[in-house]
């Protein structure tokens, strides 16, 4: 079961998604949990069903003391790269924070200061932390929604299955049909075949 950062000021769990995305921008979330909230089944929202990330979304919002979602679009995402465009996103979700945290908690290893707030980067934080937990939730869920709007204007791509992700199917679209404005151009699209020639 995750628990509670120990930290005895306001935290606010961070975590993106669609950073392995060949398509559609980075989100972030940033959550700030009370330290009564207990949940049994929050957990990294990879090991969760799309039905539960939608249930816990709901109890998530209604249970925190506040939380924000950071979008960085596929165009900034080319400008930037791809790790500074995470760090972008999980900014742009604190700033849309009601109240200010005293510490910032990040999933992964690296993370580019905001402002005077301190933070502590986590490995896994996702699968040991309520707040990390509960942002993978939010970003995940919040991204998916957009990708499967996007899907209604570009079908061919199955965005509304594999949203935005480099599977077979996704890969054989952009070979048939090019790239969208929603592509990121600086992702390697296709994998190119090495030929023998005999």
């Amino acid at each position: 079961m995750l628990k509670h950062y120990p930290f005895n000021g306001l935290v606010a769990g961070c975590d993106e998604a669609g950073r392995g995305c060949l398509a559609g921008p980075v989100v972030a979330a940033a959550v700030i949990l009370p330290k009564k909230f207990k949940s049994h089944i929050l957990n990294d929202s990879k090991k969760l069903t799309e039905k539960k990330r939608g249930e816990l979304e709901g109890l998530i919002k209604n249970s925190c003391i506040s939380w924000g979602i950071g979008i960085v679009s596929a165009k900034e995402i080319d400008e930037i790269n791809i790790l500074n465009a995470s760090f972008l996103a999980m900014h742009r979700a604190i700033d849309k924070l009601a109240k200010n945290p005293k510490l910032l908690i990040i999933d992964g290893n690296r993370f580019n200061k905001y402002k005077n707030t301190p933070h502590q980067c986590i490995v896994k934080g996702d699968g040991k932390y309520l707040s990390i937990a509960a942002a993978s939730i939010l970003a995940k869920t919040n991204r998916d929604e957009y990708m499967k709007k996007m899907d209604n204007e570009h079908p061919d791509y199955r965005w509304k299955k594999n949203k935005g992700y480099p599977t077979k199917e996704h890969r054989i679209a952009i070979q048939e049909k090019g790239i969208t404005q929603l592509h990121r151009k600086s992702f390697k699209q296709l994998p190119t075949q090495l030929k023998l020639n005999i």
